[in-house]
């Protein structure tokens, strides 16, 4: 089985659990080594190869060289950890030192130090590219998408650099800045950006009344945090009590977050049938469901775009796949690998890609992305903050229009009684939405 709590960029799972005993270790000046081989243990139990490349002889055979040098303090200790990590070919398996493991455990609790993005490096172009900006940091608002580029920090080329070099040069003192140059398309340009510590509040709802009367709860989440069911679970519960029609979702520029939280999520709105499955190294296969405590079942319309990754990708492929709602807006993401934090011997970290996950369709997500039911551009010219989720927000709008749809066509459904001679009610045509055709 596999073990309960992974997450998607972050993690929150810990194990002491390895081929050697070392839950009786002790870190010793000279036992640099231990911790090199506690990274080699678990890659090679737990790593699920998504490139195909991964050999466990040429592992077994780098075991041996890195075992063999001689390592005088943890500098040169994690060099070699990172290295022996480049010849798995995955992004997203990486070190962390032991004040950066720290901080990413701060960060799945809700509270993030930065500027507000969370990267990757593309293993076929080398790039680092930011997966998407989260909102209401200083890099949402100096207007950082997703999919751009970093080319520098600070000056520095990035040409090269691995995400935890990155990371450093970008995270510092608060009140401080940095300055990133970004690639978008052919175009690149300079962001000067303020360091900040910011708690987020990963979910925000309200009610939205549509030009006919009809009230729309508006549930926007930002980032599926440890938070983010409970804020989510609150904001429903309270849409309800307001009688609303229908949900707009909102899952935009959403970079991810806990595998466990986009389970709930998705179950407060999926009563029943699979929501995604998770698939181990050697082919371990286990699947979720919802719980039957869905907590409502009225229509539902899901924004998102190319920010929309991991976590939220999830959700939306489960509403889409049990046809729960419809999606609208651009093409996901495409981050379809889940990794797992360990807690290494001295107090640093390892985040190990452990299983892919599948749509309930059994769609693998990972590059290719979740195309919506409906495409639709965001506005051409920025909009405010204040806009987003209103109808000035045309993603917003034409999900809004979507959502009407729905609620008309389910109205006039439940218009039609079978046992009456109501069949005006049953021939009732929406000329506007073409709800039913008597072609």
């Amino acid at each position: 089985m596999l073990k309960k709590k992974f997450i998607i960029v972050f993690a929150t799972t810990f194990s002491g659990l390895f081929l050697n005993n070392f839950a009786e270790a002790t870190v010793l000046n000279n036992s640099y080594k231990e911790v090199i081989d506690h990274v080699w243990q678990i890659v090679y139990r737990d790593f699920l190869d998504s490139s195909g490349k991964f050999q466990k002889s040429n592992w077994i055979n780098l075991r041996k060289e890195v075992l063999s040098k001689t390592y005088s303090d943890s500098n040169e200790a994690y060099d070699a950890i990172r290295n022996m990590l480049s010849n798995l070919d995955d992004s997203y398996t990486r070190f962390l030192e032991p004040k950066e493991f720290n901080q990413m455990r701060i960060d799945t609790s809700g509270e993030l130090t930065g500027v507000g993005i969370q990267i990757v490096k593309d293993k076929e172009s080398d790039d680092l590219i930011i997966i998407s900006p989260i909102e209401g940091t200083p890099a949402f608002d100096a207007g950082i998408k997703a999919k751009d580029k970093i080319l520098s920090i600070d000056d520095i080329s990035t040409e090269g650099m691995n995400i935890e070099d990155a990371v450093k040069l970008i995270r510092g003192q608060r009140g401080t800045k940095v300055k990133l140059e970004i690639l978008r398309g052919s175009k690149s340009f300079f962001k000067i950006l303020s360091r900040e510590k910011i708690e987020i509040k990963s979910v925000s709802s309200k009610v939205n009344q549509t030009k006919n009367g009809l009230l729309i709860g508006y549930v926007r989440i930002k980032q599926f945090n440890a938070n983010a069911s409970k804020e989510t679970k609150d904001a429903i519960k309270d849409l309800e009590t307001r009688k609303v029609a229908g949900y707009v979702l909102d899952l935009r520029s959403n970079p991810g977050g806990l595998l466990e939280s986009s389970i709930d999520i998705s179950r407060h709105f999926i009563n029943k049938g699979v929501i995604v499955s998770t698939v181990s190294k050697g082919g371990l296969k286990e699947t979720k469901r919802g719980n039957g405590q869905a907590l409502t079942k009225k229509p539902l319309v899901v924004l998102v775009n190319e920010g929309s990754a991991s976590a939220s990708e999830i959700v939306s492929g489960a509403i889409k796949d049990n046809k729960r709602g419809k999606l609208v807006g651009k093409k996901t993401f495409g981050k379809g690998l889940v990794q797992s934090m360990r807690t290494l011997v001295d107090g640093s970290g390892l985040t190990v890609t452990v299983a892919k996950y599948l749509t309930p369709n059994g769609t693998d997500i990972n590059k290719s992305g979740i195309i919506p039911d409906i495409e639709v551009k965001m506005n051409i010219n920025p909009i405010l903050q204040r806009e987003i989720g209103t109808r000035r927000d045309k993603q917003y709008k034409a999900g809004e229009k979507e959502l009407i749809n729905i609620i008309n066509r389910k109205n006039q459904i439940s218009e039609f009684k079978p046992k009456t001679t109501n069949l005006n009610a049953f021939l009732k045509i929406n000329k506007k939405d073409k709800v039913f055709s008597l072609n």
